[in-house]
């Protein structure tokens, strides 16, 4: 086993997930300018993409739950919901497991909407060099989501 394959010490892997942390950071601010500058085409924001990928994904979800798997506030995630519902991308159905919390569930309409969002930015996300191998992004993946854990409220959707 060589160095670069033995666990870190816990000081020296603080050190190495702040680094991360600042990638993720200026991945993510970049990212969003790159989604904002696609609401032209589209018309989403970025809040409103949010709640259609996961009704895309996952289907019906209370705004509760929505909450609870971006780690947003009810009340934010409602603004959104609002707004995806008054542009006919998303509906409330009965739930019949509490009447007071309606399932959202997205429309036909919304499903083309999400559907052109997700082949443009996979048409992006194609551009991304450096001969990546699926063993480098199982890694990848593997590293955020031990680091998603330290921060876990219990609201994730695998």
């Amino acid at each position: 086993m060589s160095d670069s394959d033995k666990p870190l010490s816990p000081d020296e892997l603080g050190h190495r997930i702040s680094e991360v942390f600042d990638l993720i950071g200026a991945l993510y601010r970049r990212g969003l300018r790159k989604l904002e500058q696609g609401e032209e085409v589209e018309g989403v924001s970025v809040g409103v993409r949010s709640v259609l990928v996961l009704l895309h994904r996952y289907g019906p979800m209370t705004v509760p739950q929505m909450g609870r798997v971006m780690a947003l506030t009810r009340q934010f995630v409602q603004r959104m919901v609002n707004d995806t519902v008054a542009r006919g991308w998303a509906e409330a159905t009965p739930n019949p497991a509490h009447q007071r919390s309606s399932l959202i569930r997205i429309t036909a309409e919304g499903e083309t909407v999400i559907a052109a969002i997700l082949a443009r930015e996979h048409a992006l996300n194609r551009q991304v060099g450096g001969d990546l191998t699926e063993a480098e992004l199982q890694a990848c993946a593997r590293v955020l989501k031990q680091m998603l854990k330290t921060f876990d409220h219990g609201g994730d959707v695998d």
